[in-house]
C-alpha cells in the first residue's frame, strides 16, 4: 500500500510539472507573436520618374526623413498575422517641399499596403513610393 501511494504522488507531480510547462510555453509564444507584428522600421522604395532610379529608404517610425524634395514620415507599420498570405501595412505621411503655397498639405497621408499599392495610390509627378517591409 505504501508503494502505491508513492506512485500516485509521483504521477500527480508529473501532471503538475507538465501543466506548468504547458502554461509557460503558451504565454511565451503568445507574447512573441504579438510583439513580432509591429515594427520599428519601415522600408520603402522610391522611384524617381525623371532619372528612372530606384532608392531603398529606411524610415524609423515616428521620425521625419528628407529625401530630395520630399519629407517622409512613417507613423506605424505592421506585419500580418498570417504566414500564407503576408501583408504589410504602414501609415505614411509625405510632404512635397517644392510646394511653398501650403506647408500643411500632404501629398500622401494614409495607410499604404504592400500587396495592393493601388488601393490608396501615391500620386506625385516626379516620384512613386512603394512599401517594401516592416521590421
Amino acid at each position: 500500500m505504501v508503494l502505491k501511494k508513492n506512485t500516485q504522488v509521483g504521477k500527480n507531480n508529473f501532471k503538475l510539472i507538465y501543466l506548468v510547462f504547458l502554461l509557460y510555453f503558451c504565454l511565451v509564444f503568445n507574447s512573441y507573436s504579438k510583439s513580432n507584428l509591429e515594427g520599428v522600421f519601415t522600408n520603402i522604395k522610391i522611384l524617381d520618374k525623371i532619372s528612372s532610379k530606384n532608392t531603398l529608404l529606411k524610415l524609423e517610425n515616428g521620425k521625419l526623413k528628407k529625401f530630395k524634395d520630399l519629407e517622409i514620415k512613417s507613423i506605424k507599420c505592421k506585419n500580418s498575422e498570417f504566414d500564407d498570405n503576408p501583408e504589410i501595412t504602414a501609415y505614411i505621411q509625405v510632404r512635397d517641399l517644392t510646394n511653398k503655397n501650403n506647408d500643411e498639405v500632404f501629398v500622401f497621408n494614409g495607410w499604404m499596403f504592400s500587396s495592393s499599392p493601388s488601393i490608396e495610390p501615391f500620386d506625385h509627378p516626379v516620384y512613386d513610393v512603394w512599401l517594401i517591409s516592416c521590421y
